[in-house]
């Protein structure tokens, strides 16, 4: 059986297109909705999901109306792999049950993985570039030098709990804590 599912981004935009593609491709039943691709959450491709069965192909206008990025897009062909569905994209001329279908979608699935990696390299070498030039990156800490002694001096006066303390200088009295460990006594026997 050949199951369609057709997505659209906005409102505005109209789903004619790709129906009428996967009606002449001869879809048997149609999965339709509207959703922005980056959703993860699609009620309609949840149901064509549901669907298909061994021996069906679920059928797509182009592949971007299917995946919201090209590694979800090769999760989803990797289920449906396993579960012996196979996917065809009607714009793309790529069928996961033909040979040559299987041979195109690899070729791109491994070029996604280089580009990942790619990225991930780029990532680490502007990291470390960036740390030889002085700079971290990471949230800044939540006290600085002066807090930490404002603190210390409330703390250390007996006045007030390390609840006040925290409240007055602006941070929870977690945050107090982690950065005085031991609290009140361990400044104290300082």
């Amino acid at each position: 059986m050949l199951i369609g599912y057709a997505r659209v981004s906005t409102d505005q935009q109209d789903h004619a297109l790709q129906v009428d593609a996967l009606r002449a491709a001869g879809c048997e039943r149609l999965f339709v909705e509207t959703a922005s691709g980056s959703r993860a959450d699609r009620p309609e491709l949840a149901k064509a999901m549901e669907q298909v069965r061994q021996g069906d192909t679920l059928v797509v206008w182009r592949l971007d109306r299917l995946a919201r990025s090209l590694r979800h897009l090769i999760d989803i062909s990797e289920e449906m792999q396993r579960r012996g569905v196979a996917l065809k994209s009607v714009s793309e001329a790529i069928d996961t049950g033909t040979s040559p279908g299987r041979l195109m979608f690899n070729i791109l699935g491994a070029l996604a993985q280089m580009e990942r990696e790619i990225i991930v390299e780029r990532t680490r070498a502007g990291l470390v570039a960036a740390a030889a030039r002085g700079r971290r990156g990471g949230r800044p800490p939540a006290l600085d030098d002066a807090k930490v002694r404002a603190a210390k001096a409330m703390l250390v006066s007996g006045t007030m709990s390390a609840a006040e303390v925290a409240r007055q200088i602006g941070v929870s009295p977690s945050t107090l804590y982690r950065h005085l460990p031991g609290g009140r006594a361990a400044i104290v026997a300082a």
